[in-house]
């Protein structure tokens, strides 16, 4: 399901001189030296703006930004080391990207977790290097927020409706049961593809409901990978703004409808992380 608006995974390839230095410049084992500056993400803002002692690094550092033109990458000041991606410093990263979009009302462009500039003229040469690409995904993004939807089954229930439902199923697995002496490798074989087969059917069925009833209310979605026998459905969705409680709604609806047969695990608002990627490419190499 993808909307004309946008593109559902815009890509930034964005240059940058290894000597202004990034969260790959240095090495997990290296001492701090002096203070750096760590981006969280970029918003359309002419204006310096504040957020408040929200930082990384549990100083209690003031969250601002540092301007160009109308871009802005909302920073704090940090050692000048590499983060580790603990769930502390994980859960910080996320929190002052939700505050500046949902106290705030920005539109923020994600930047990967540990993105790390030596100084100030630096972070405003990577805005002045990136600036056409950044303006072009903050407009693309300008007022669109990202929902996530898990979706989980029972898979022992599920088996049993399969095996209700499908004729063949119950002949070959009676028939295994029956003669379990003479049984033969090839028909547990078969009777494994045909479950599975089952399964992946019964699966896809879902899942093409669910998106087929969210599609009005959404701009795109992206399917991320599964996890577990239970998941059945890991998926990022675009929203408008004002469409929001429309988008809710109609989640409440899906999961009402398959009350008792699947679990929704709904999340967000989140800034767009599974549509927006910002990809710093060292353009030489040193070491720091």
């Amino acid at each position: 399901m993808t909307g004309n608006a946008v593109d559902p995974a815009t890509e930034v390839d964005a240059p940058l001189d290894n000597e202004r230095g990034s969260s790959t410049a240095v090495t997990g084992s290296e001492a701090a030296v002096g203070d750096g500056v760590y981006v969280y993400c970029i918003i359309e803002s002419g204006e310096p703006r504040s957020f408040g002692t929200i930082g990384i690094g549990g100083r209690g550092d003031d969250v601002y930004t540092v301007n160009f033109r109308d871009l802005a990458a909302v920073v704090s000041r940090t050692p000048l080391m590499v983060y580790d991606p603990t769930r502390e410093n994980a859960l910080t990263h996320e929190h002052v990207q939700e505050v500046v979009m949902n106290e705030h009302g920005f539109t923020p462009v994600p930047m990967s977790f540990g993105t790390l500039f030596k100084t100030e003229n630096d972070t405003v040469e990577f805005l002045k290097d990136t600036y056409d690409a950044l303006r072009d995904v903050l407009v693309k993004m300008k007022d669109k927020l990202e929902f996530g939807l898990k979706v989980n089954w029972d898979r022992d229930e599920v088996l049993s409706e399969i095996e209700h439902e499908y004729e063949e199923i119950r002949r070959l697995k009676a028939e295994i049961q029956t003669n379990l002496q003479s049984s033969t490798y090839f028909a547990r074989m078969q009777l494994g593809r045909l479950v599975e087969r089952a399964l992946a059917d019964k699966a896809d069925a879902y899942v093409h409901d669910i998106y087929d009833h969210l599609r009005d209310a959404a701009i795109a979605s992206r399917s991320n990978k599964v996890i577990g026998d239970k998941m059945i459905m890991n998926a990022a969705f675009l929203v408008a703004r004002d469409r929001a409680e429309d988008f809710d709604a109609k989640v409440r609806e899906i999961g009402k409808r398959y009350e008792g047969q699947l679990s929704f695990r709904y999340t967000g608002p989140w800034p767009p992380y599974n549509f927006v990627t910002i990809r710093l490419q060292l353009e030489r190499s040193a070491v720091v």
